[in-house]
């Protein structure tokens, strides 16, 4: 007996899931301001696909709080209030420096200068004020160092914050006119090359609340 044998495909992940990534990864980087509304028609047709797909998406979004759906059924992005800001800030207060921590005693010097050139890229962005590219750089940086952590669960519950913040830190990162990378970064990549938990604790802390506190001036003014 002749067996045929059937040439073996590389499985594509499903319609839907390369839409939500490809939405989670614009919601994330700020490409979308708060409060967009949007519709599954919009969005299947930007897409090219069908609605099945674009309400799939949508769903799982809405769940990780990227999106906001309301009783009459309305989806839009999130316009986070104050109270929301304070208490995502303080999430990453915690598990930031944690993840930091676990990271540091795999954090050779190839990890470092690649810590280093991301951080050039971040002011790089700064000077052009390309804030949807300063978002990215500067979360590949925090994302680069935390997954030397190896704990992926702690960084899952991380990325769903940066995604909720994401719209509105392009808002105010587009007022800040920042023209260089945040300062607390050379702070991060010290404690990293000491070897000291203490001090990259404190960075990673106040990088992250000191970049958080300018949130709150546009989340206030959104909720007027």
């Amino acid at each position: 007996m002749v067996t045929t044998l059937r040439p073996q495909t590389t499985t594509q992940p499903a319609v839907h899931e390369r839409l939500y990534r490809a939405l989670r990864s614009r919601i994330m980087l700020g490409e979308l301001p708060p409060g967009r509304a949007l519709t599954l028609r919009g969005i299947a047709a930007e897409e090219r696909v069908s609605m099945t797909p674009a309400r799939e998406a949508v769903r799982r979004l809405v769940a990780e709080g990227a999106l906001t759906l309301s009783a009459s059924g309305r989806v839009s992005t999130p316009a986070l209030s104050v109270e929301r800001i304070e208490e995502l800030a303080a999430l990453r207060a915690l598990i930031e420096p944690e993840l930091a921590s676990r990271a540091l005693p795999r954090a050779h010097l190839a990890l470092i200068d690649r810590l280093a050139a991301i951080n050039t890229a971040i002011g790089e962005a700064a000077q052009n004020h390309d804030s949807v590219g300063y978002i990215r750089s500067n979360l590949e940086f925090h994302r680069t160092l935390y997954l030397r952590a190896q704990a992926p669960a702690m960084l899952a519950m991380l990325e769903t914050i940066w995604l909720q913040l994401g719209p509105t830190m392009r808002a105010v990162y587009q007022r800040m006119r920042r023209n260089e990378a945040p300062r607390h970064h050379r702070m991060i990549l010290a404690a990293l090359r000491a070897g000291d938990e203490p001090a990259l604790r404190l960075a990673i802390r106040t990088d992250v609340t000191q970049g958080l506190r300018h949130l709150l001036p546009t989340a206030g003014e959104a909720g007027r």
